[in-house]
């Protein structure tokens, strides 16, 4: 199986900057797609960045375009999201998603594997 393990989320005051880490263990020769996905309470999850195999192709979510980037190494196996200019409306729990299926998705469907998520708060 495959493992996911978040870190880098913290607090921080609007126009602040953070990077979360995402290391994958176990099977990961599986992996294809990563991606980043947020819920805050009482919201629906929703995806805030993707990247390819090769990290040529990135999504990112119209609210978070421009601000945040995505990008992987795959010689480390980590799934990395630098967050810039963040706003207080960014603050949710950051969840990292890893799948089989080769590709580029902001929905969750593809996604076999999750991370438990770690907390960014914006004030």
């Amino acid at each position: 199986d495959v493992q996911l393990v978040e870190s880098g989320g913290g607090s921080v005051q609007a126009g602040g900057s953070l990077r979360l880490s995402c290391a994958a263990s176990g099977r990961t020769s599986l992996l294809q797609c990563m991606g980043w996905f947020r819920q805050s309470p009482g919201e629906e999850r929703e995806g805030v960045a993707a990247i390819s195999t090769d990290g040529g192709t990135t999504y990112y979510a119209d609210s978070v375009r421009g601000r945040f980037t995505i990008s992987r190494d795959n010689a480390k196996i980590t799934l990395y999201l630098q967050m810039d200019s963040l706003k207080p409306e960014d603050t949710a729990m950051y969840y990292c998603a890893a799948g089989r299926a080769i590709g580029v998705s902001l929905m969750s469907a593809p996604y076999n594997y999750w991370g438990q998520g770690t907390q960014v708060t914006v004030s």
